[in-house]
């Protein structure tokens, strides 16, 4: 499916000063459902959108420097806080103050951080999270050096990208998906933020926030493609033993779940959001 095909749409919305993109699907009154991406893009959450939007308003967001989104994160702004505050700045702009959280990946940080911390989360999805100090996978982590980072040429992490993408799904992706996946790195500044977002990797964002979260108790779904290799179901199920009101839903696939068991990451979210609505 397209970007532009059936219910699901691309919108934009101008977040301090840079036009942020998203996917969207459902009526726009319906209870907000905001969905976050982590080193992929708002493209992880486009399986399973058009059935999300049958009872929420979904709004899958690409960061600053993501997917279809303007704007360059450097490593000051990438930071789990700082993307936090963007997430936050951009539902104020969409005129949305309370709402479900769903986060996959680096995303997940983002969305324990607001849910820690916001006040404004009224049930929460972790998608294959990352989570305690599960974080960052050895291929993110020798991002954190800026010699690194200075040496790797767009060719490079545009060959990078492509294993991991590969890597994170079970099936055997077509080539045209893995192009569709790969099409935000052919631009420089995007890649650029990638890599921000990679030195900015940081597991104190996630273990800071523990005790708050345990405090909050918010009504969480964990859905876990249980052979993910970057991910392990065992952050999940320790999240589960650690963070009252949080449950564990595993379903077959590895990292994006939404490519491999589309039905079943449906299925237990909108279980999730009906038992909490």
């Amino acid at each position: 499916m397209g970007e532009q095909d059936g219910p699901v749409r691309r919108e934009q919305v101008t977040v301090n000063g840079t036009e942020l993109s998203y996917l969207a699907s459902g009526d726009k009154g319906a209870p907000p459902l905001l969905l976050l991406h982590g080193t992929f893009w708002s493209r992880v959450w486009q399986p399973v959108l058009p059935a999300l939007g049958r009872v929420r308003r979904c709004i899958a967001l690409d960061l600053p420097g993501f997917g279809r989104s303007g704007g360059e994160l450097d490593v000051g702004r990438a930071t789990i806080p700082a993307l936090a505050a963007t997430v936050l700045d951009a539902a104020d702009e969409l005129g949305i103050t309370d709402f479900d959280l769903a986060a996959h990946d680096i995303g997940g940080g983002i969305a324990q951080h607001i849910a820690a911390t916001s006040g404004r989360v009224r049930s929460l999805v972790l998608m294959n999270s990352v989570m305690f100090d599960s974080w960052p996978v050895p291929a993110v982590e020798k991002f954190r050096d800026p010699d690194v980072r200075a040496a790797t040429s767009g060719a490079d992490l545009l060959g990078a990208r492509e294993i991991s993408i590969r890597g994170a799904v079970a099936r055997p992706l077509r080539q045209e998906e893995v192009d569709d996946y790969l099409s935000p790195w052919q631009e420089p500044a995007r890649q650029r933020s990638w890599m921000a977002m990679a030195a900015a990797a940081d597991p104190r964002y996630t273990m800071d926030v523990v005790p708050a979260l345990q405090r909050a108790a918010i009504p969480t779904r964990l859905v876990w493609g249980r052979d993910d290799d970057f991910q392990k179901v065992s952050f999940a199920r320790r999240y589960v033993e650690e963070i009252p009101n949080a449950e564990l839903t595993e379903v077959p696939g590895k990292h994006i779940p939404t490519e491999d068991s589309p039905e079943q990451v449906v299925a237990a979210i909108l279980h999730h959001l009906e038992a909490h609505q």
